[in-house]
């Protein structure tokens, strides 16, 4: 098992901790959209940390980055192995193949 997959079960197992005892309860206690805001705090915080060129500070931004995505995705009943299979997928297609078959909206 993986790390990601070690916290997507540990924060999957947090839904039902009570918010008062867990920081991941509390931030899913406030529903998906408060856990997509986080997520897209975090981002913003390890964009400003790439930008800076501050490797240490990028690689703490980027594991807030990744738990909060794992939240996110907690919050709408999306498992990880859901997205690491469309990575999967998209594996050995060109970025610009994968991107022009999509639906358009």
């Amino acid at each position: 098992m993986s790390i990601l997959h070690e916290l997507a079960a540990t924060i999957d197992a947090r839904k039902s901790a009570d918010p008062d005892s867990s920081w991941t309860a509390k931030l899913l206690a406030k529903g998906p959209e408060k856990c997509a805001e986080k997520f897209g705090e975090e981002a913003i915080e390890a964009i400003i940390e790439a930008v800076k060129g501050d490797r240490s500070k990028l690689t703490t931004e980027g594991a807030d980055v990744l738990y909060h995505f794992l939240v996110m995705l907690a919050a709408r009943d999306v498992p990880l192995d859901d997205v690491l299979n469309e990575l999967a997928r998209r594996q050995g297609l060109s970025g610009l193949v994968e991107k022009a078959a999509r639906p358009t909206s």
